[in-house]
């Protein structure tokens, strides 16, 4: 787990309440399979979550480490994601993207997602 941990702050993810070792495994017991990692030569250099509510399918923290980016690793992970969600019944899926990262939106416009021109994300920490 602390791998995807690193992943994560590498890839300038904006740290939240749920970024540490216990939270993780405590995705992967209640969700096995939720979490995909893109491994190249034994070292984890990219990571994505994808979850299915029984309503609408998820994906979230899609990484990627920089010096691992434009090989293809970030359709991948999320081409595994959608095949997971598709398989458990989605038929919809919503992703958290951090709008301020051009990079990540240039990803996920060119992925075939669409922006959501009406929605907006609202969240409230419980600790």
């Amino acid at each position: 787990m602390a791998a995807v941990l690193h992943v994560w702050r590498n890839t300038e993810a904006r740290p939240s309440l749920t970024d540490n070792e216990e939270v993780i495994e405590a995705l992967i017991k209640a969700n096995p399979g939720a979490l995909f990692v893109a491994d190249v030569k034994g070292k984890i250099v990219g990571a994505v979550i994808a979850t299915y509510d029984g309503w609408r399918g998820n994906i979230y923290r899609l990484a990627v480490d920089p010096d691992y980016r434009r090989r293809g690793l970030a359709r991948a992970l999320v081409h595994e994601a959608e095949s997971r969600l598709r398989a458990k019944g989605a038929k919809r899926i919503s992703c958290l993207v951090e709008s301020d990262h051009p990079w990540a939106t240039a990803f996920w416009d060119g992925a075939g997602y669409e922006r959501d021109p009406i929605m907006l994300r609202y969240f409230k920490n419980l600790d």
